[in-house]
C-alpha cells in the first residue's frame, strides 16, 4: 500500500471509532433532550431500572452481543440506538475522507452529529429542539471561520453566510405561506443546512437544497399510498433536509457540473 492509502485508512478508522463514541452519546441526546432530561444521568433500563454496565455500553458491539435486550430483565432495546451509532460512524468516515480542505472537517463532523440527532428526534417526536439548533449556529460559525483562516479561503465563508440567509428566508416564507406544511423548526434548521452546503460550493448548495424537497416528496407519496392518507398527512421534514444535505455534499458538485454542461455554461 502507498503511504497515502495508509494515511487514508488510518484517518477513516479514527473517524469511524470517534463516530461510534459520539453516536453513543447522541443516543442519550435523542432520548432525553425532547423531554428536557439531564444528559449526565447514568443510563438505565427503562423497565427494570438497572444501571447500564460499562461492558454493556460499548457502541454497537454491546447491542449485538446482547441481541438487543437488557441483560437484567430481557426488555427489548430499540434498534434506534445502534442505528444512530452506525449512522454517525459512517458519516464521520465520509466527512473525514472526502470533505476538503481538512481544516473544515471538524465543522462537518459536528454538522453530521447534530444532523443524525435531529433526524432521529424529528422522526420520533416531530420536533427540532431549539436546545440543539440554536447553539449550532455559533459553533458552526466559529469552526468554519477557523477553517477559512487556516485555508485562507474567506470567499467560502462569505458564500456559506449567504447560503444560510437564503435558506433561512426561503423556509421562513414557506412557513408564513403554508404553516401546516412547514414548521418553524424547519426554518431554523434551514440556516444551518444552507451554511454547510454553500460553504462548499453553489452547486452543492443547489443540489442539497432541492434534494430535500425531492426526497421528502417521494417519501410523502409513498406514505400516502401505503396508509391511504391525504395530502395533509403530516410528515416530518427535518430528516429530509438532512438527507438532502448529505446528497448535496456527496454528489452535488459533479451533478451541478453535468447540469451546467447540458445548459452549455
Amino acid at each position: 500500500m502507498t503511504p497515502e492509502t495508509l494515511d487514508a485508512l488510518a484517518l477513516g478508522a479514527a473517524a469511524g471509532i470517534g463516530g461510534l463514541v459520539i453516536g453513543s452519546f447522541l443516543t442519550v441526546v435523542v432520548s432525553r433532550v425532547p423531554d428536557s432530561e439531564n444528559l449526565m444521568r447514568r443510563s438505565a433500563c427503562p423497565k427494570c431500572g438497572e444501571a447500564i454496565r460499562a461492558r454493556d455500553n460499548i457502541p454497537l458491539v454491546s447491542w449485538l452481543l446482547l441481541r438487543g435486550r437488557c441483560r437484567g430483565c430481557g426488555e427489548r432495546i430499540s434498534a434506534l440506538y445502534p442505528a444512530v451509532e452506525l449512522a454517525t460512524a459512517v458519516l464521520f468516515v465520509l466527512a473525514a475522507l472526502y470533505i476538503r480542505p481538512l481544516a473544515v472537517v471538524p465543522a462537518y463532523l459536528y454538522a453530521a452529529a447534530i444532523g443524525v440527532a435531529l433526524t432521529a428526534i424529528d422522526a420520533r417526536t416531530r420536533r427540532l429542539p431549539d436546545a440543539i439548533v440554536y447553539p449550532s449556529y455559533p459553533v458552526l460559525a466559529v469552526l468554519l471561520t477557523l477553517g477559512s483562516w487556516a485555508s485562507g479561503d474567506w470567499s467560502a465563508l462569505a458564500r456559506g453566510a449567504i447560503g444560510a440567509l437564503a435558506l433561512l428566508v426561503g423556509y421562513g416564507a414557506l412557513v408564513l405561506v403554508a404553516p401546516r406544511g412547514m414548521g418553524l423548526g424547519d426554518a431554523k434548521l434551514a440556516g444551518l443546512v444552507g451554511l454547510v452546503l454553500a460553504y462548499q460550493s453553489w452547486g452543492v448548495f443547489a443540489v442539497g437544497a432541492l434534494g430535500a424537497f425531492l426526497l421528502g416528496a417521494l417519501w410523502g407519496i409513498g406514505v400516502i399510498v401505503r396508509t391511504r392518507g391525504g395530502r395533509r398527512t403530516a410528515i416530518p421534514f427535518g430528516p429530509w433536509m438532512c438527507a438532502g444535505a448529505v446528497v448535496g455534499l456527496a454528489v452535488g458538485a459533479p451533478l451541478w457540473a453535468v447540469y451546467q454542461e447540458l445548459l452549455g455554461f
